[in-house]
């Protein structure tokens, strides 16, 4: 299993009519991860995802807001 913290942006594989997508992990489940979608058509819902669907963790990535 990979190490994914909230926090972590992670890389969705397709499924179903969703492209690959970019995720923002804000929980960590013993199955799978819950968070907000970040680009695609699901950009800024909240999901929720197993381990199998995880392709890859995005190193040196933040989520940084925009300033006031």
């Amino acid at each position: 299993m990979m190490t994914i913290d909230p926090g972590s942006i992670v890389t969705i594989l397709a499924f179903d009519d969703v492209p690959e997508h970019q995720f923002r992990v804000d929980e960590v489940f013993e199955d799978g991860v819950g968070g907000i979608a970040m680009t695609g058509p699901l950009a800024g819902d909240y999901g929720e995802t197993d381990w199998s669907l995880i392709k890859k963790v995005q190193a040196g990535i933040t989520h940084n807001p925009a300033p006031p």
